[in-house]
């Protein structure tokens, strides 16, 4: 049994859940999955407008239903000969159906015959931390880059084997190397201030 203060992970995807749990180990806190927390993933809901308001839904209601501190983020890929699209909407870009694999390839499709110099893109993530009281803080993480003309690499999930860094890989190619660079990790690495605080508070 660990005395280590706890907090729910406000995601379904194990893949994000991976990532963050290998972000906040060092930080002291005990990241818990949603069934390890006891709440239902129906309270998970992702309805809002802007990444800002389906991070702060999603956080608030697993540290009302849990008890617990919730972190949750919201994250797309925004790609600038889209104007702006996926966005929000990344996670079901191409419809609720489709795989990781299928969406990457419709992205792809829709970038057809656009030049490299004007596939530029980025992902953006908001991160939220909540406490069952009410009090929430918000920090926000950015990663720029491109979108690749073919999948490439073995890691990560989502959009990572498309998403060309500054070096010309793929942050499917980059392994371990993507828990520093990532969108999602600057977020959580300027929460962690916030953490520092809370932990000493619990």
């Amino acid at each position: 049994m660990t005395d280590a203060p706890r907090l729910v992970v406000a995601t379904g995807n194990p893949g994000k859940l991976r990532e963050i749990r290998g972000l906040l180990e060092p930080t002291g806190w005990q990241a818990l999955s949603l069934a390890e927390a006891g709440v239902d993933s129906a309270e998970v809901v992702e309805t809002g407008r802007s990444y800002l308001e389906n991070a702060v839904a999603k956080a608030s209601a697993v540290a009302h239903v849990s008890g617990l501190p919730a972190l949750a983020d919201d994250s797309g890929l925004e790609v600038d000969a889209l104007g702006g699209r996926p966005g929000v909407t990344s996670a079901r870009y191409g419809g609720p159906l489709l795989t990781d694999q299928q969406r990457g390839a419709r992205l792809l499709q829709a970038l057809e015959g656009v030049p490299r110099a004007r596939r530029r893109a980025r992902f953006r993530a908001i991160v939220v931390l909540a406490l069952p009281g009410g009090e929430r803080h918000v920090r926000e993480g950015i990663l720029e880059g491109r979108i690749a003309e073919t999948p490439r690499g073995e890691n990560g999930f989502g959009y990572d084997p498309v998403f060309e860094i500054a070096d010309g890989r793929t942050l499917a190619e980059i392994g371990e190397e993507k828990q520093q660079l990532s969108h999602r990790s600057r977020a959580l690495r300027a929460m962690m201030g916030v953490l520092g605080v809370l932990h000493g508070r619990a």
